[in-house]
């Protein structure tokens, strides 16, 4: 089949201080054939027990049901870390962050990225012949070659962070709340330092800022518009397409939802998972439209819920690590307890995924980029390990067992960034490092390091409450299969080709549109 050539015009348009770009996609060549589409959806902050299909309590997702019910609905299956960009950078390079580099959160001001020597799976697909966009939170570099456009997404349209990372016209539910964006030279009163008043929250399309600050209240129904156009546009092209979808939903701030949103007097937490329902039901439906035979829809999350906010934050179900919340702290987003790292996690494609199947396999998004590949009939970057697998097998019923063993990173809570002392076997994980983030009532656990490991059994206590004797029998059979496994990997990772994130900053580097303005404020039409 002859290659198919895409052009691609960014014209850019002085309108009131920043550039509006107009995309134009034009194919030309042969019919595809049969390569499958792939659009990826990765929920922020959602817990595990906010998916209605997961957990019995939750009413808020019946898109997301019905697409369980017309696919495979996963219940062991785990981020890649437990905060944003380690996890993003590992979906997209299947790379635990000891390798690619990236171990903790950049920042507004970051110089750097996801490194660049890593491949990522946008730029595999793309020279495989794909199509390739990305709509939504990025957070993995914003400035120069770190931007989408120049990691393998031929288009973008997003914010290019976490949407708490700037302020905005219409803050929000946040805990504690931040203040708007400062309309005249005063700056806003900012009593909170985890808020953002000198900088307004950008909207990119491609590399030009189109709006800062954003309108968080419109940001799903652009989301959606984008996402449709570009499954509409790449589907009459002649090529096949992969869209990755960054949503905004569960994180912090919750926009606060247009009353015929939902019904009266329904908490902002469950406004927002409506609202992110609706749009990924959009996503859907535009799919079934234009590729239900031939596109696969994953749907999953980049780690569980920011306890910390309280109300304003999800359900871990029944994965409430009780063992660290007796001891103070949240088991949940930035720790390695189930509730910050198993995540739902939905896969659909009709005739291919088996409907309405409920599979314990444990698996990881580390799995999504060996597993898009080999469907894909791409081949794996060379000179690389990787931590994913090809699970194609399981999504399509032929096989039961994924994963054997998963290494779980520090991501914030406790120990150095990115150090695996955390680890799933089978049907136990072991801890040998332990503490909390900051729960809702504002207690941090203590950070303790186990030289012999906590180790609990999972499939007889899901709540991780009662680790197991470390005088039993089972403790001894299980302890020295952990350690090999642990050391295993680290030498593993030691004979790989690993990368280093420029994590410097650089107050220069910020997204402005206007750096006249307060808080780089655009004009207002």
């Amino acid at each position: 089949m002859a290659w198919l050539s895409l052009k691609v015009w960014l014209v850019g348009l002085s309108f009131l201080g920043c550039l509006y770009p107009l995309v134009d996609f034009s194919f030309s060549g042969e019919t595809r054939g049969q390569k499958p589409n792939f659009v990826i959806i990765l929920a922020d902050d959602m817990g595990w027990g906010d998916l209605g299909a997961n957990w019995a309590g939750t009413k808020d997702t019946a898109n997301l049901d019905r697409m369980a019910a017309e696919g495979t609905r996963f219940v062991d299956f785990h981020a890649a870390a437990s905060t944003c960009s380690p996890s993003r950078a590992a979906l997209l390079t299947g790379r635990l962050g000891l390798r690619n580099g990236v171990t903790h959160n950049f920042a507004v001001t970051s110089v750097g990225g996801l490194p660049l020597n890593e491949t990522t799976l946008a730029e595999v697909l793309r020279g495989a012949g794909y199509v390739t966009g990305m709509i939504g939170k990025w957070h993995l570099g914003h400035h120069g070659s770190h931007h989408p456009n120049f990691r393998g997404f031929d288009y973008y349209f997003g914010v290019p962070y976490s949407h708490d990372m700037g302020c905005t016209d219409c803050p929000g539910y946040n805990h504690p709340p931040c203040p708007a964006c400062p309309r005249g030279h005063r700056p806003s009163r900012n009593l909170e330092r985890d808020c953002y008043s000198d900088v307004a929250l950008p909207l990119y399309e491609n590399l030009n800022i189109v709006e800062q600050p954003v309108n968080l209240t419109a940001l799903a129904q652009k989301y959606a518009e984008k996402a449709t156009q570009f499954i509409q546009q790449a589907s009459t092209s002649g090529r096949p397409f992969l869209l990755y979808v960054g949503l905004a939903h569960m994180h912090v701030p919750l926009a606060g939802t247009p009353p015929s949103a939902g019904p009266r007097g329904q908490r902002p937490y469950s406004a927002g998972l409506r609202e992110m329902d609706h749009l990924v039901g959009r996503i859907k439906d535009t799919v079934d439209l234009v590729g239900k035979n031939n596109t696969f829809l994953w749907f999953t999350g980049d780690n569980g819920p920011w306890a910390q906010k309280c109300e304003l934050a999800g359900s871990v179900g029944p994965f409430t690590g009780s063992w660290q919340a007796r001891r103070g702290g949240s088991p949940a987003k930035q720790t390695t307890w189930e509730g910050g790292h198993r995540v739902p996690a939905v896969a659909y494609w009709p005739g291919r995924v088996p409907v309405n199947v409920t599979s314990a396999a444990l698996l990881s998004v580390l799995d999504i980029f060996p597993t898009v590949l080999a469907l894909a009939g791409a081949p794996l970057p060379r000179g690389r390990r990787f931590d994913g697998l090809d699970v194609s097998q399981v999504l399509f019923g032929r096989a039961q067992m994924g994963h054997r063993v998963l290494f779980h990173p520090n991501s914030g809570a406790a120990g150095e960034d990115g150090a695996l002392q955390t680890v799933r076997l089978e049907r136990y994980k072991a801890f040998y490092v332990t503490g909390g983030a900051r729960a809702c009532d504002g207690s941090v656990g203590l950070e303790r390091h186990h030289e012999r490991p906590l180790i609990f059994d999972l499939e007889a206590d899901l709540a991780e409450a009662a680790p197991l004797d470390r005088g039993g029998a089972e403790y001894r059979a299980v302890l020295p299969r952990v350690a090999a496994a642990l050391a295993g990997v680290l030498a593993d990772i030691a004979r790989d080709r690993v990368s280093r994130a420029d994590y410097s900053q650089d107050p220069s580097v910020r997204p402005c549109c206007d750096p006249r303005r307060p808080a780089c404020r655009c004009r207002a039409a």
